[in-house]
């Protein structure tokens, strides 16, 4: 087994990490794309261990306990045109996290943090619903500018590939509904087509892809300063039982 630590600032929850920076962490001891799933909360500056297991499994354990895996799956997805880093920009000042945050230290999405710590990344409303499920919930399309700093980089001068998978989960959360329902992420499956490169002007997008009971589909997709696409993912929102 290897062992991994995932330091308190890169957290989600409060004492907890980030969910799309941990799936980045795991993803990088596979060969191919995997479909990470995460079971129970996972814990910061606890020593974690990363089994391989057959083919092209991977299992993430703390102290024996499952805590998320790994498995090889096909990224199918279609990815809409985003829109230019000024309209992403403005959908950012309408980022419903400026006035409601559960969570406002989250490293990607958290408006608390200072620059330089977390991504900051803030999609808001960028074009008109896309459809209303039975309870009439409108899903929307978001966009955020986003320009990683240094810190973020490999001596190569671009992004480490698990700050682009954790760039990728928070926009996915704010297109499933635009009502700040609570929601975990269950499921994530991401591509790296390119690195981006540190302090370059990207865009990220997300969209809702289809609802069933609980549960959220969403696509999220993060593009260079040239409109090229770099990175994608597709992930699985649930809304947790009432208690």
């Amino acid at each position: 087994m290897q062992l991994l630590t995932i330091a308190p600032r890169f957290c989600g929850p409060p004492g907890t990490a980030n969910g799309g920076y941990a799936s980045g962490l795991l993803a990088q001891h596979a060969r191919e794309t995997v479909r990470v799933r995460l079971v129970r909360p996972i814990p910061l500056g606890a020593p974690l261990q990363v089994a391989v297991r057959d083919a092209g499994c991977l299992e993430l354990l703390h102290d024996g306990t499952l805590i998320a895996s790994a498995e090889p799956a096909a990224l199918t997805l279609e990815v809409p045109r985003p829109p230019d880093y000024l309209a992403a920009l403005e959908a950012s000042r309408h980022y419903t996290g400026f006035n409601d945050h559960a969570f406002p230290g989250c490293f990607v999405c958290g408006p608390e943090r200072a620059r330089g710590d977390g991504l900051r990344i803030f999609a808001g409303p960028w074009t008109a619903g896309v459809g209303s499920d039975a309870a009439g919930v409108v899903a929307e399309r978001v966009a955020a500018p986003w320009v990683p700093n240094v810190a973020l980089g490999l001596p190569d001068g671009k992004v480490r590939p698990e700050f682009m998978w954790a760039a990728l989960d928070c926009p996915g959360y704010f297109a499933a509904r635009a009502d700040r329902v609570a929601m975990l992420l269950g499921e994530f499956t991401a591509h790296v087509d390119r690195r981006v490169h540190v302090e370059e002007p990207c865009v990220v997008v997300g969209w809702r892809i289809s609802v069933s009971g609980r549960k959220y589909e969403v696509g999220t997709a993060l593009f260079d300063e040239d409109g090229e696409l770099c990175a994608r993912a597709r992930a699985l929102w649930i809304e947790p039982r009432p208690r």
